[in-house]
């Protein structure tokens, strides 16, 4: 069996870029959505919401049977998933036809993640993390050119079901790469680490910090991005564009995290993109006119490294812990954003109702009060560094010994 790892990973970074632009159409449609089918924000809130915690539902029981099934009948899995969901976006009648489009579709994106994360450890099993950040790219990538098609499509008065449809080139593509290609087994696997030494490492207090704290840079990241539409549009009527322009932003860092992780640890730069976050959210929710393109910058710049960052961290220094560890964090994120999506749904609806119809000022509040979330991270991540200083010492002091 020969692995072509090159070809590989273009076929992941594929994968990925299905899930990312059901993202970036997703958030560019949401109002559209609204409007045609006559719902409301908690409505919107709960069908967004649906592919969060469909994520993690795939992310972590494919997490579970990635070593037994393989990494190709899941990916085989993600691409059924894929294709059932946009045809039932593309032909939804209303609210239970997009629910469960939206949930299939956030199967698959979780089933991807569940084998092309593994995937990319075991193939660059030397560089881990420049590695996922470089696969990571292809989602705010992805965001990017799905809000551009938005924002093209909705110019020459194509409607949002082409939008929708354009996923299924992607999907096609990378379904075939897939099938043709021979896949190696997991890294775990590979290393001899058994099942149960897995199951006691994601014990590790450790990881169940990073665990918690992938609640909060999954959050910062993700439902920010994905809400901008709704958030700063009486703010702005570009709202869509800043959201590329903070995607924009995070593929150029990925693309670039080689260099940066050279100079930098991977928990500095969790520590540093914390910052930046808190500071580009309280901007986001302050500033208005032509300022709030450089408020996404900063926060572009702030979430840029979390996800991949996250995921490399824990393998890098957890490696027990496998494809059951990374495919855990992935679900943990995924399920904290689902769930906060439908709770500021309804906020959102409160706060306007309240306001008397101001969705500017709701908007501000949605973010000063997801301000908290990095803020906390902040303090979370100067822990770590200091955590990770001390275990440092102790290492090689034993190394002299």
């Amino acid at each position: 069996m020969q692995i072509n790892r090159e070809q590989l990973f273009r076929a992941s970074c594929l994968s990925l870029l299905v899930t990312s632009l059901s993202f970036g159409i997703r958030a560019g449609i949401l109002n559209k959505l609204g409007v045609d089918f006559q719902l409301d924000k908690a409505q919107l809130g709960s069908i967004t919401a649906t592919a969060f915690w469909g994520f993690p539902l795939a992310v972590v029981f494919g997490g579970f049977i990635v070593d037994v099934i393989g990494m190709k009948r899941l990916l085989v899995l993600a691409f059924l998933f894929h294709l059932a969901g946009i045809l039932l976006t593309i032909f939804a009648q209303g609210f239970w036809t997009l629910y469960i489009s939206t949930l299939l579709v956030g199967l698959a994106n979780g089933t991807v993640e569940a084998a092309c994360n593994p995937l990319v450890t075991s193939l660059y099993t030397d560089n881990k993390t420049t590695k996922l950040n470089h696969f990571h790219l292809w989602f705010p990538g992805g965001i990017v050119i799905g809000t551009l098609i938005v924002l093209l499509f909705n110019k020459i008065g194509l409607g949002w079901q082409v939008q929708v449809g354009v996923m299924l080139i992607p999907t096609l593509i990378y379904g075939y790469l897939f099938s043709r290609l021979d896949f190696p087994v997991t890294e775990r696997v590979a290393s001899g680490v058994s099942t149960g030494d897995m199951y006691k490492a994601i014990l590790n207090p450790l990881f169940i910090f990073m665990f918690i704290c992938m609640f909060g840079t999954a959050i910062t990241e993700l439902f920010t991005g994905q809400w901008i539409d709704v958030l700063l549009k009486n703010v702005t009527d570009n709202a869509l564009l800043i959201l590329t322009l903070d995607t924009g932003v995070m593929v150029i860092g990925r693309g670039f995290a080689k260099p940066v992780l050279k100079k930098i640890s991977p928990q500095a730069l969790l520590l540093i993109s914390a910052i930046l976050g808190a500071i580009g959210i309280y901007l986001l929710g302050t500033l208005t006119g032509n300022a709030v393109f450089f408020a996404a910058i900063i926060f572009g710049m702030g979430v840029c490294f979390f996800w991949p960052t996250m995921l490399g961290f824990v393998n890098t220094n957890m490696p027990e812990t496998g494809a059951l560890g990374l495919n855990l964090m992935g679900g943990a994120g995924m399920f904290a954003v689902s769930i906060y999506t439908m709770f500021m749904g309804s906020y959102y609806d409160r706060v306007v109702a309240e306001a008397h119809g101001n969705g500017a000022f709701a908007g501000q509040q949605i973010l000063h009060t997801t301000l908290i979330i990095p803020c906390v991270l902040v303090v979370a991540f100067i822990g770590l560094n200091i955590y990770m200083k001390g275990r440092a010492k102790k290492s090689a002091a034993a190394v002299q010994v």
